[in-house]
C-alpha cells in the first residue's frame, strides 16, 4: 500500500473474541470511518456465523469492505487482498472518511504494515510430493517436520495449515533457508504507518471463557446448518475456506463414514466431543494470534481486563494516538 494511503489508516486488532468488532463500530464512528476486514475468512460468503461476521445492521451503521466478495470455493493470496484493501483504502480517503481496518490475521497484517515477501516461483512437482508427505505422516509430524527447520514459522502455524506448511517447507528446499528470514522486513518509516496501529490484549482466563461460551452461541445460531450447505455445495469448498476455523473441524467429522451424511431434511446434530475440539482448537489459534501481534514492534498492546465497554475501549484507542502522536 502506498504511503499516502497507509498514512491516513488506522488499525485495530486482536484474538477472537476479544471484542474488536463491538469497539470497532464506536471508534469507526468517533473517527468517521469505514471498516475495512483485516480476516481471511470474513472475505468469503455463506461463512458468517462461524466467522462472527458483521451483522447486515452493523453493516448498514457502518460502511464495510471486503465482505462477501468470494464464494468458499475461490482462493485468494496475500497480494490480491492488498490490493483488494489498498483499493477499499482509497475510495474511503476519496470520500473524506478514514479507513478502519478491523480484525485478526496475522499474515494479513504484517503484509498491510510491511509489505508482501514475494519469494522464489511455486515448485509444483514439490508441492505435490509435500502434499503426499503430509497427508502420509499427519497433520502434526508434518508441522514438526517445519519445526525442525523454521521453528518461527512454525510456531505461528497451525498443523491443519497445510497450504502455508507446504509453502514453508518449499521455500527450505529450494532456497536453503527458512521462510521466516526472507519475511523479516523492517518496519517502515514513521511517517509511512498508520496513524495508530494497536491490538486488544485481554486476560488469558476471560478470553477462553469468551471463546468457549461463543462456539456454544454459534451452533444456537445455527452454525451447523450453515456449515451444511457448505459442505454439500458444489463446486466444493476451496483449500483456503475450508481451512476456517470450526468448519474445518466440522468438515472433518461428517467426511468420516460413519459421521454421515445427514439425512436431508433431519436434524443437525453436534456431538459435545465436537464442541469441546473446536474450543480447544479456538483457543489455541487465540494464542497464535497474539504471537503475531507481539512480534510486530509497529503494534501497540492495549490491555484490558475485560470488564471494559466497547465505548471505553475505544476511547483508549484514541487516546493511545494522542500519546504517540
Amino acid at each position: 500500500m502506498s504511503f499516502s494511503e497507509l498514512n491516513r489508516c488506522w488499525v485495530l486488532a486482536g484474538p477472537t473474541a476479544a471484542g474488536k468488532s463491538a469497539a470497532a463500530m464506536v471508534l469507526a464512528q468517533k473517527l468517521n470511518a469505514e471498516i475495512v476486514a483485516l480476516d481471511s475468512m470474513t472475505l468469503y460468503r455463506g461463512m458468517d456465523i462461524g466467522t462472527a461476521k458483521p451483522t447486515a445492521e452493523e453493516q448498514a451503521a457502518v460502511p464495510h469492505h471486503l465482505i462477501d466478495v468470494l464464494d468458499a470455493s475461490q482462493e485468494i493470496s496475500v497480494t490480491e487482498y492488498l490490493s483488494l484493501a489498498q483499493e477499499a483504502a482509497r475510495e474511503i480517503v476519496s470520500r473524506g472518511k478514514v479507513p478502519l481496518f478491523v480484525g485478526g490475521t496475522g499474515l494479513y497484517l504484517r503484509s498491510l504494515l510491511r509489505g508482501v515477501f514475494a519469494g522464489p516461483p511455486a515448485d509444483w512437482e514439490l508441492r505435490q510430493k509435500l502434499e503426499a508427505e503430509a497427508r502420509q505422516i499427519g497433520p502434526e509430524a508434518f508441522l514438526a517436520k517445519l519445526a525442525a527447520v523454521d521453528q518461527v514459522t512454525a510456531a505461528r502455524l497451525h498443523a491443519n495449515d497445510l497450504r502455508r506448511i507446504v509453502r514453508a517447507l518449499e521455500v527450505y528446499a529450494v532456497t536453503g533457508r527458512p521462510i521466516s528470514s526472507f519475511q523479516e522486513q523492517t518496519p517502515r518509516p514513521k511517517a509511512a504507518q498508520p496513524v495508530l496501529t494497536v491490538w486488544i490484549s485481554p486476560p488469558r482466563d476471560w478470553l477462553h471463557a469468551r471463546i468457549n461460551q461463543r462456539v456454544i452461541e454459534m451452533f444456537n445460531r445455527g452454525w451447523a446448518e450453515e456449515a451444511w450447505g457448505l459442505f454439500c455445495q458444489r463446486p466444493s469448498v476451496g483449500k483456503t475456506a475450508r481451512q476456517a476455523l470450526g468448519y474445518q473441524q466440522i468438515f472433518d467429522y461428517w467426511e468420516k463414514e460413519e459421521n454421515g451424511p445427514v439425512k436431508p431434511g433431519s436434524p443437525i446434530a453436534i456431538p459435545d466431543d465436537l464442541t469441546d475440539q473446536i474450543q480447544a482448537a479456538t483457543r489455541q489459534f487465540a494464542k497464535r494470534q497474539m504471537t503475531w501481534f507481539r512480534n510486530l514492534e509497529e503494534c501497540r498492546e492495549l490491555a484490558i481486563i475485560g470488564s471494559e465497554t466497547p465505548e471505553a475501549i475505544a476511547s483508549r484507542v484514541i487516546g493511545t494516538a494522542k500519546e504517540t502522536s
